[in-house]
């Protein structure tokens, strides 16, 4: 394999795909040499197939809003790999949205899913539908004619999608009650992240951030170090970053920032149980402002606009939010506010050249695909306990979660330890799920 030569194709066929031309490079380069080792790989051109989807759906979307008024978007499903199992990846709601957006994300996927060393493809969906602003009934509309158009390509054993940027427990919700409807069938196997109650799995809407927080824990271990006293830095204040508040708190750490698109907070005092609950009052309030915690807790929260969480000083930064929203000048900041370690919670969320400055100063950076495998993890248990009609108490799934995140991380240890014993945990991570889904497609044939 060479890189260079596949890349060059790659741009030509896809020209202007930025985010997915970057995910599929990082990659490529990570596992170069040990793909050349393999010449079976190369005989079958498992990266060449490996990097495009296996289809891809776009759909128009015609809801009414609450004014009377038709709008349209437009939906998607990328179906990127099934070697290891059905298609498995979240939908994303949000305004900005697209095909590129979508294919990075479902290619990444397709490694994060590997890793959970659970029977998961990849895949990812979404619209450009922005949920900000409105209302429970305008969401439900829109959610059941995303549905409408959806529901004949997914299902337990094709393609169970779950929640993602934009999508919670309220909009499965509304999407899995249009499925059943148009399926005529209860399945629920066909979505996950649902309620607990009528199949969800419970510790679900915390999981990606307990995961998180878990890889996070191995790699201070790894340095000697403990989290007891450790001050965090999270970005967003959704379900990723509320489930790691809730698990770095639980461990003896302090987060000291939370951040939105208006501005960050900072927690001098660390965040308590008290205003961890109400991150969740400003999830569901579509305001999509961080300004609301220092509004609601005047002496323990300080609000500054137009700022990101990284311009307070801190020992471990998780970027929760979205993609590319850490960038090299932040990297220097906190690389300058003396920072020890850095974990990619959201899918790509650091651009490349902050990466590289992470690695060159020598600070341990754990990537997206591994970090926040831990949501989809246990959307993987939550379809084991639909498929065996069984309920796991919460410290049952809890405990297979930890296990799966130690897992992904000792995996990222074997693959990503370097001569100099240094861990290169990118590297790591993409060498040990591509292994998996490459010997996978090699026994299926060439199809």
């Amino acid at each position: 394999m060479k890189v260079n030569e596949i890349m060059t194709a790659l741009e030509a066929k896809h020209p202007g795909e930025k985010e997915y031309l970057q995910a599929v490079r990082e990659v490529l380069e990570s596992i170069e040499e040990v793909y050349n080792q393999h010449p079976e790989f190369e005989k079958a051109k498992i990266v060449e197939r490996l990097v495009e989807p296996d289809r891809i759906f776009t759909f128009r979307v015609t809801w009414v809003d609450r004014n009377g008024e038709v709008q349209t978007n437009l939906g998607y499903r990328v179906q990127y790999n099934a070697a290891l199992g059905a298609y498995k990846g979240g939908l994303r709601f949000h305004k900005a949205v697209n095909v590129s957006m979508l294919k990075f994300l479902g290619f990444e996927q397709i490694f994060k899913n590997s890793l959970t060393n659970l029977p998961l493809g990849g895949g990812k969906g979404g619209s450009d539908f922005d949920p900000v602003g409105k209302t429970d009934e305008e969401i439900m509309r829109f959610c059941q004619a995303f549905m409408y158009e959806l529901w004949r390509n997914i299902g337990p054993d094709q393609d169970s999608p779950a929640g993602d940027v934009g999508v919670g427990g309220r909009e499965i919700g509304y999407l899995y009650g249009a499925y059943k409807k148009l399926a005529r069938e209860h399945s629920t196997g066909a979505l996950t992240g649902k309620s607990y109650g009528w199949g969800g799995s419970l510790v679900r809407p915390e999981a990606t951030g307990f995961g998180a927080i878990y890889y996070v824990e191995r790699m201070v271990k790894q340095t000697g170090d403990k989290m007891e006293g450790k001050r965090i830095a999270l970005s967003g204040f959704g379900n990723v970053a509320w489930g790691a508040a809730i698990k770095a708190t639980e461990l003896g750490a302090k987060v000291v920032a939370l951040s939105g698109p208006d501005g960050v907070c900072e927690l001098p005092n660390g965040i308590d149980q008290e205003m961890i609950d109400y991150m969740l009052v400003m999830r569901a309030s579509n305001r999509n402002k961080v300004q609301d915690m220092a509004d609601k807790f005047p002496g323990k929260a300080v609000f500054t606009p137009g700022k990101k969480a990284w311009m307070v000083k801190c020992d471990i930064a998780c970027p929760c939010a979205f993609q590319n929203e850490l960038a090299e000048e932040d990297a220097k900041e906190l690389i300058a506010n003396g920072v020890k370690y850095v974990a990619e919670v959201s899918n790509m969320g650091c651009q490349p050249g902050a990466i590289a400055a992470f690695q060159a100063a020598k600070i341990p950076f754990g990537p997206g695909k591994a970090v926040n495998a831990g949501g989809v993890a246990t959307s993987g248990l939550e379809i084991c306990q639909n498929a065996g009609h069984i309920n796991w108490t919460a410290p049952e799934v809890d405990q297979k979660l930890h296990k799966i995140m130690n897992d992904i991380y000792d995996m990222c240890v074997k693959y990503g330890t370097q001569p100099d014993g240094t861990i290169n945990y990118v590297k790591g991570a993409n060498i040990a799920g591509f292994m998996r889904v490459a010997n996978a497609m090699l026994a299926q044939g060439i199809i």
